[in-house]
């Protein structure tokens, strides 16, 4: 009998000690899983802050481009722009890891995503190998600007990674999320092109104006005693310089006005995609595919702004102001859908902030 029972005691001890031995390794798991989350959120902080360090010297030297046309500050950006898509890259690929989803769940990681889209635009851009020193005049500042919202306008507990609700626990979410997100992109990278081929023309313009006003005035006013020789050889210089500097603004809004064109043919198609994949998406989570909830009416909105915009392009064969004045409307536009129902917390697809 005294055996009996110290066998029954060596039993429960062995238990005890196999039930201790397996806590300790499940909270050794834990504490390791832990550390590597600390590790990734960490490489997450410093790719976030150089990202958005190197996105702001590259828009810097991209307007200094602007300025001197140098060559070497051109290249130099371009390279600044791939070290900036490598690290935003890091960013999301480190916050993917360790939240165990796609980066596409709250606003911070779509701005993000937004950043990281633009810097991939310009890069794809520049390995077609098309001539567009300014290009990153535009690029550089739009993912600066997005980045810098998202790590410094937001936030810190938007900033945090969360489980995703059962509705976005879905195959679903990286196709509609990531469609919209990329067609905002270039959405906004064409509509930022219509609006520089605008103030580029109103300049041209205004130059024209006041070279013919001044034409107009010295043609009854010109004597000896109102114009030296030395401001008549001025004038001839400018009069004479004056043409083939609006042949190179010239160039450069043909540029712009093809590289808009283009990106919002390429956006129009993805918002199509995305407004398509989400009314499917819809219709599984809520059971209807579409309900006019707020976002979806201004996307709707948005997506008709910029039909009419490749309607006057390809049936109409409007060049020029007017489809650029349509597509400067579509940029307010697509702020307000993507941004504006956002941050006013109205909606099944607010991410709520003010309210």
């Amino acid at each position: 009998m005294y055996y009996y029972h110290c066998s029954i005691y060596v039993n429960m001890i062995d238990d005890i000690s196999i039930d201790f031995i397996f806590l300790l390794r499940i909270l050794f798991k834990i504490k390791l899983i832990n550390g590597f989350i600390m590790i990734f959120i960490t490489l997450e902080h410093i790719s976030a802050h150089v990202s958005f360090s190197l996105t702001f010297v590259v828009t810097l030297i991209y307007w200094g481009t602007l300025v001197y046309q140098s060559e070497e500050l051109s290249n130099s950006g371009g390279k600044g722009m791939i070290v900036t898509f490598i690290c935003i890259t890091g960013v999301l690929v480190t916050r993917s890891l360790y939240s165990g989803h796609l980066p596409l769940g709250n606003l911070y990681e779509s701005f993000m995503f937004l950043s990281w889209t633009s810097s991939m635009i310009h890069i794809v851009i520049e390995v077609r190998g098309q001539d567009a020193w300014w290009l990153g005049a535009i690029t550089a500042p739009s993912a600066m600007l997005t980045h810098g919202f998202a790590t410094l306008g937001l936030p810190d507990k938007m900033q945090q990674s969360a489980m995703l609700v059962p509705a976005l626990q879905s195959h679903w979410l990286m196709m509609h999320v990531s469609m919209i997100l990329l067609s905002y992109a270039t959405l906004l990278c064409g509509s930022l092109s219509s609006i520089a081929f605008l103030a580029i023309m109103a300049q041209i313009n205004q130059k024209i104006l006041l070279n013919m006003k001044n034409s107009f005035l010295r043609s009854f006013l010109f004597n000896e005693n109102v114009y030296s020789h030395d401001q008549e050889k001025k004038e001839l210089k400018h009069n004479f310089c004056f043409p083939f500097q609006n042949y190179r603004k010239w160039i450069l809004t043909n540029q712009l006005d093809q590289l808009s064109y283009r990106a919002i043919g390429l956006g129009f198609s993805l918002l199509t995609i995305g407004i398509l994949s989400g009314a499917v998406w819809a219709n599984e989570a809520w059971g209807a595919y579409w309900s006019w909830d707020p976002k979806e009416t201004w996307a709707l909105i948005t997506w008709i702004i910029f039909a009419i915009y490749l309607h006057t392009r390809i049936h109409r064969g409007w060049k020029g102001d007017k489809p650029a004045i349509v597509a400067s409307l579509g940029f307010i536009l697509v702020w307000i859908c993507y941004l504006g129902v956002d941050l006013l917390g109205v909606g099944l697809h607010s991410y709520g902030w003010f309210i």
